[in-house]
């Protein structure tokens, strides 16, 4: 039993390591370049950065086998990066990271769930670049959130305000039979049905701010 939890547990741990580094490699020239975001899970409506690393190829190395190391720096004026979804797109600033040479940030906020295109654009040093790259899949804000959104909706207004025509109606039905039955007694049946009409707006506003 325990090799056998031992077997799952060695076949899981490189899918986990996959999935916390989900980063698209490539190269241009003598370069590697690197993209990813900077925050993943990443999800729609929350403002993020593409991650872009530079450094030179190693040579007698395979593109795979290729590691982030001795990062290229000053490309913040050469180097942009256009971010593409379906016809749209927008061409983001590099931030360099201040911390790790070579290591830059495009800040944006995807407000869409889908798979974007990140087209490289510019100069590394004296190589020219035009390169397009692909990183992870935006997700879908909603399947993160806990509790569901707290926000009130258009339906959720549409529906507090058909309940509260739908009170008033029986209200004025009421106070019709009451002046049919009691004349004499109008006045007291104002008061009370503006009391309670007070009322139900109150709990119409209460249940809206709860919803």
């Amino acid at each position: 039993m325990k090799l056998k939890f031992l077997t799952l547990f060695l076949l899981i741990i490189p899918g986990l390591a996959a999935t916390a580094n989900a980063h698209t490699v490539d190269s241009v020239g003598e370069y590697r370049v690197e993209i990813g975001w900077m925050n993943e899970p990443v999800v729609s409506g929350e403002t993020n950065a593409i991650e872009f690393y530079v450094s030179p190829l190693e040579p007698n190395l395979d593109l795979e086998d290729q590691v982030f190391k001795n990062g290229i720096t000053g490309l913040k004026k050469t180097v942009k990066i256009q971010l593409i979804y379906k016809d749209q797109s927008i061409t983001l600033p590099l931030s360099p990271d201040h911390n790790v040479p070579g290591k830059y940030h495009a800040f944006v906020n995807p407000t869409i769930s889908g798979f974007y295109q990140a087209n490289i654009l510019g100069t590394i040093e004296d190589t020219p670049i035009s390169l397009s790259m692909h990183p992870p899949k935006v997700d879908e804000r909603a399947y993160i959130e806990f509790p569901e959104p707290s926000d009130l909706t258009i339906t959720q207004m549409i529906d507090g305000h058909t309940a509260l025509i739908a009170d008033i109606k029986d209200l004025k039905e009421s106070v019709n039979n009451l002046e049919e039955a009691q004349p004499n007694n109008v006045g007291y049946a104002g008061i009370g049905v503006g009391i309670i009409g007070i009322a139900i707006a109150v709990v119409a506003i209460i249940k809206s701010r709860k919803a």
